[in-house]
């Protein structure tokens, strides 16, 4: 590839935000979400996972994140949990924020929208890549229940410099 050919799309994917969640029907009022997952285990459950990949290789120069998870819990005494993570494809995953606790009496769901800049790191530093949320519950008496809204978005800066075809 032509370095001229490699800063054009550099500069074209950083023009406009990509919004792989919470795809479907139309709505009047616009706003989808993802399917409901629910805990079944103490472990951390992934609501919901995309890969982010234009059919080129190139490093990040930073990402800006607007993230919207709604999450409940199945009764009015346990705390849930979730956390946003992203890394190179296949690589190891990277918080992207520490762990946030909806406190006891988490039975309505309660949007939360994680958003800001972040720079690379040694994990997360190109593309392809993939990004997840994920949910853990407190307890075996209560499950967790998660949702990403359509809202949410990912606006990728490349290095012109880096982008192979």
């Amino acid at each position: 590839m032509k370095n001229y050919d490699r800063e054009l799309l550099a500069e074209l994917l950083a023009i406009a935000p990509i919004h792989p969640f919470g795809r479907g029907d139309l709505t009047e009022d616009g706003v989808q979400w993802s399917s409901e997952v629910s805990t079944s285990t103490g472990n951390y459950t992934t609501v919901e996972e995309v890969t982010i990949d234009f059919g080129v290789s190139a490093k990040i120069y930073e990402v800006e994140f607007g993230l919207t998870v709604a999450l409940k819990s199945s009764g009015a005494t346990k705390f849930a949990k979730f956390k946003w993570q992203a890394r190179n494809k296949f690589g190891t995953w990277v918080n992207l924020h520490t762990e946030i606790t909806y406190a006891a009496d988490a039975s309505a769901y309660k949007e939360y929208t994680m958003s800001g800049r972040f720079l690379n790191e040694c994990n997360f530093d190109g593309v392809p890549f993939e990004v997840r949320v994920q949910i853990q519950r407190e307890d075996v008496n209560e499950n967790v229940t998660a949702k990403v809204k359509n809202s949410s978005y990912i606006l990728v800066i490349l290095d012109p410099l880096e982008v192979r075809g």
